[in-house]
């Protein structure tokens, strides 16, 4: 399916940040994606064309991600600094109703720390592929990573393929050897900071104050996702006050990216459906 075109187009200086966003779609509930670690806006492409005409989507990049750019030094990025650029884009866009954050992977950090910090500001979180820390593959994969020379971009690529990108279809694994090959020095420093960052942080808990998050939260893990333990989300929707985590059928950590059978699971997530199950089960 074609791509549809924003409705809105601009960039916003944030801060030392110059931050791109769109805006699709004007029906509904608005919805804001946070992308994963080293994405860009185009992992949602196919997640706009199913769901413009029912919400309103905001996507945006961080810097050494897309279109997004440093204005001064520092050109480093910290989750403090992620924060104020969501918090920055949620001020330009001006959104008319409650807002729900969907994410992916290392966006949801960001969503969770935005939500602790911000608690009226968002609805609902949807949070797809995230846990509280590193498990030994995860581990295992920054690790060789960042052993990786820089100029091998294209085995830095397989590397994330073969540890968690299995179950890609191959065009899109094409387009991460693709975006690795044409990574800047920047990007590549970032990508190898943020891994080092996930290592040294060990653990969400010391990040975030996660009973603070009052929005109603759902967590999605595919089935078969090798960098995220199911015990561990679990453990992570226990320390959210209204959190509910699911498992996902048939993908593994790049949920939407890997089949569009998944988008009638996130439909449910946006209305709340999953809270009103667990309502009217409890009940009974």
């Amino acid at each position: 399916m074609k791509i549809p075109r924003p409705i809105l187009k601009k960039e916003i200086l944030i801060g030392r940040f110059s931050i791109p966003f769109r805006v699709y779609g004007d029906q509904g509930q608005t919805i804001v994606c946070l992308n994963g670690a080293q994405q860009s806006m185009a992992m949602w492409h196919s997640f706009i064309t199913h769901f413009s005409d029912h919400y309103k989507i905001i996507l945006f990049d961080f810097p050494s991600r897309g279109k997004a750019r440093f204005l001064t030094e520092p050109k480093t990025l910290s989750l403090d600094d992620e924060v104020d650029i969501l918090k920055g884009v949620l001020a330009a866009v001006q959104p008319d109703n409650d807002v729900i954050l969907c994410t992916a992977s290392w966006g949801g950090v960001i969503a969770l720390a935005f939500a602790a910090r911000y608690p009226e500001n968002i609805k609902r979180l949807v949070l797809g592929s995230i846990g509280t820390k590193p498990n030994k593959r995860m581990v295992e994969t920054i690790q060789r990573g960042i052993a990786t020379h820089t100029s091998n971009r294209s085995e830095m690529a397989e590397i994330l393929i073969e540890s968690f990108g299995q179950n890609l279809p191959p065009k899109i694994k094409d387009m991460i050897m693709a975006q690795f090959r044409s990574m800047s020095e920047e990007s590549i420093k970032a990508f190898s900071e943020h891994g080092l960052f996930v290592l040294s942080a060990q653990n969400l808990t010391d990040l975030v104050d996660l009973k603070s998050v009052k929005a109603e939260t759902v967590i999605f893990r595919g089935e078969h996702d090798t960098i995220i333990d199911s015990e561990d989300v679990d453990f992570l929707a226990s320390q959210i006050p209204h959190c509910i985590a699911k498992t996902v059928s048939n993908v593994g950590h790049f949920m939407h990216l890997e089949t569009d059978d998944i988008f009638d699971v996130y439909h449910e997530a946006f209305e709340g459906k999953f809270f009103e199950a667990a309502l009217e089960e409890s009940k009974t």
